[in-house]
């Protein structure tokens, strides 16, 4: 079992900048690939970005060039930090980790809130 705990989000004007963090416990072992996702309402759960253990990374079109994913792997913890900010970026933002060799998702955090407005 992994434990996934989310901190960092709140409310910020357009243009603004947020810094999500997630921190791993349990079986951390176990975890290769974290990552973000992203559910706005009546809208399905879409991809954010993905960091392997190696430190490579992914991102969806939409926050190319205004978010960037890291991690700290002697912490266990894997950031997102999201800068010039945009109305539709609001949603409640989910960290996960993959099952290993796989794009299914093993374990998600409870969600943290993310709402841009002015």
């Amino acid at each position: 079992q992994v434990q996934l705990v989310e901190s960092g989000g709140g409310l910020v004007q357009p243009g603004g900048s947020l810094r999500l963090s997630c921190a791993a416990s349990g079986s951390i072992f176990s975890i290769n690939t974290m990552g973000w996702y992203r559910q706005a309402p009546g809208k399905q759960r879409e991809l954010v970005a993905l960091i392997n253990s190696g430190g490579s990374t992914n991102y969806a079109d939409s926050v190319k060039g205004r978010f960037t994913i890291s991690r700290d792997n002697a912490k266990n913890t894997v950031y997102l930090q999201m800068n010039s900010l945009k109305l539709e970026d609001t949603a409640v933002y989910y960290c996960c980790t993959l099952r290993p060799g796989t794009l299914y998702v093993g374990y998600w955090g409870q969600g943290t809130q993310v709402t841009v407005s002015s």
